[in-house]
């Protein structure tokens, strides 16, 4: 159930504004945004509606500085408020899993007997074959990474800071927290408010610098 919250700033404004912030306040984030923040943060899409995401929420000091220890002691995560270590969940494919998403579309009025069929048949033997991956935790970090690109959209919105990190130890990270061994861990996500500028706009590509038309290399050609 979704708090009811107004953001601060619009979609593209927050798109525009969000950049990684190296150093934080120690402005507590009001719960009732941090709330929202993961509510709508796992709207975002996953293949099968599998939600292979997993996120550990950090806050209590004593945790953040075991974090911190475990990634290279970067300041980010012993200053910001809220600490998110994201994991992607090998096991989303076991037939539990499968049963509650059929579950889910029951309740939601929208899944048939042919389709629940369909994914138990074609999810086991989607992930047995991998023809788009090489590994089922490229799978679920795809997918987790999905989710923490809508966090910090949407924490923007309301006016919070975040900053991605991958510089950790995945293994000292596992071992502090309890993660299971079918649990991946994908990135940390340092949510808060930011104590200096923030870093500065690097620029981006040109589109027609990344984007194709029809095959890879050939110019894109803009509708006139």
């Amino acid at each position: 159930m979704f708090v009811e919250m107004h953001p601060y700033i619009g979609l593209i404004e927050a798109i525009k504004q969000r950049r990684a912030a190296r150093a934080f306040k120690s402005n507590t984030i009001p719960e009732a945004i941090l709330q929202e923040i993961l509510e709508l943060a796992v709207q975002a899409p996953s293949g099968f509606n599998l939600q292979p995401w997993r996120f550990i929420v950090v806050k209590e000091q004593k945790n953040k500085d075991k974090l911190q220890a475990c990634a290279f002691n970067q300041r980010q995560v012993g200053e910001a408020p809220v600490m998110l270590i994201c994991c992607g969940d090998r096991r989303v494919k076991q037939r539990e899993n499968i049963t509650s998403v059929i579950q889910l579309g029951e309740a939601q009025g929208i899944m048939t007997p042919s389709y629940a069929n369909y994914m138990r048949a074609n999810i086991p033997e989607f992930f047995t074959n991998h023809p788009s991956f090489e590994t089922m935790e490229t799978w679920t970090n795809r997918h987790t990474m999905i989710a923490v690109a809508y966090m910090m959209i949407v924490a923007k919105s309301f006016g919070v800071d975040s900053c991605p990190m991958e510089g950790f130890n995945t293994q000292q990270i596992k071992q502090a927290f309890q993660i299971p061994e079918e649990v991946d861990i994908c990135c940390l996500l340092a949510l808060g408010y930011a104590a200096e500028p923030l870093k500065q706009y690097g620029g981006r590509f040109p589109i027609n610098q990344v984007c194709f038309q029809e095959t890879y290399n050939q110019p894109l050609q803009p509708n006139t």
